[in-house]
């Protein structure tokens, strides 16, 4: 006989319904907290975002921030940020410092003659020292990109929303809505909380989080259309926590084997992923949630027609493997 793994049993008789005003009433608030944080606290921009130049060094001395920055004091740079990097991963004599430079000009983040010139600089300071990376990106760019990732988002979250009402009714896809902006939303309230920065990288981890989440939601939404047809007299919310607990097993098993690779690549992924794969894990976890405790709650709050038969249109797309797709 095969051995099978099981971290949840076959059978579950959970009451997902039991504290539902507690466990949405606590979205909502975490939704709001988060919409709130980066007006309040702003998001700490990558050069992406911000324009201008990210350096980083490696030396085989320990690094004396208040020497770089009085190296780098004379030679009128403006905003200049130094950051010293720790990682477990870095050998005993790697010493590595993050250095972030405003943009020095309408149309370029720094000349190729001014990084000779803080090279110089530095190496006053500290003669092991090396550029190891150098990225700029002027304000024009900066500021599209904002735009762009902005757009990209939303264009996904609307395909997503357009495919959801399509495969079910428009009650579903309300309830899709809403979990992927509880996602987000609560996924850019993280950075702002702990001033992580926000680049490109972050908007790639929020569109994958996206695709993430509604592929759990429409597992448990797919359950939940079949089992209406096999207890059409039943109460909708009893016919939700049947659903819920048929796909418990494949939830767990899908979202506990994602955060083992990401906790993973956490611990020895090194910094310069880092913050990508914290928004993944965070992703993970809070979307994993809000497929049970957000859009099925949704749902039932709209209500749905249990008239609806069978054979009606919107159940004739994506239909075959459907079915199996919680194997």
């Amino acid at each position: 006989m095969a051995f099978r793994l099981k971290l949840v049993p076959e059978h579950t008789s959970f009451d997902f319904f039991k504290h539902q005003w507690l466990t949405f009433g606590a979205s909502v608030a975490a939704v709001i907290i988060s919409i709130i944080l980066p007006i309040v606290m702003g998001l700490n921009f990558g050069i992406d975002f911000r324009g201008g130049t990210t350096i980083r060094t490696e030396s085989t001395q320990v690094i004396d921030v208040a020497s770089y920055r009085q190296a780098l004091s004379t030679l009128d740079l403006g905003d200049v940020s130094i950051t010293e990097v720790f990682d477990p991963s870095f050998r005993a004599d790697q010493h590595v410092a993050m250095i972030r430079i405003q943009a020095q000009g309408d149309t370029q983040a720094i000349t190729p003659e001014q990084i000779g010139t803080i090279e110089a600089a530095l190496k006053t300071a500290d003669p092991e020292v090396r550029f190891i990376s150098t990225e700029s990106v002027g304000p024009k760019v900066s500021g599209e990109l904002i735009w762009t990732a902005v757009w990209s988002v939303l264009a996904a979250a609307g395909a997503i929303v357009v495919y959801v009402w399509v495969r079910f009714e428009w009650q579903y896809s309300i309830g899709a809505l809403a979990s992927l902006v509880h996602d987000v939303v609560l996924t850019v309230g993280l950075f702002a909380l702990f001033q992580l920065k926000f680049d490109l990288t972050i908007i790639a981890a929020l569109l994958t989080i996206l695709g993430y989440s509604i592929n759990d939601t429409v597992v448990v939404f797919d359950r939940l259309r079949e089992n209406l047809v096999k207890y059409k007299t039943m109460p909708l919310k009893d016919v939700m926590n049947i659903s819920v607990n048929e796909t418990l097993s494949r939830t767990v098993m899908t979202s506990g084997t994602t955060l083992i690779s990401l906790i993973s690549l956490i611990v020895l992924g090194g910094d310069v992923i880092r913050n990508f794969v914290l928004a993944m894990t965070w992703g993970v976890v809070v979307g994993t949630y809000s497929s049970v405790y957000v859009a099925k709650n949704i749902v039932l709050f709209i209500g749905l027609d249990r008239n609806k038969k069978p054979g009606d249109p919107s159940d004739k797309f994506f239909t075959e493997g459907a079915a199996n797709a919680d194997h």
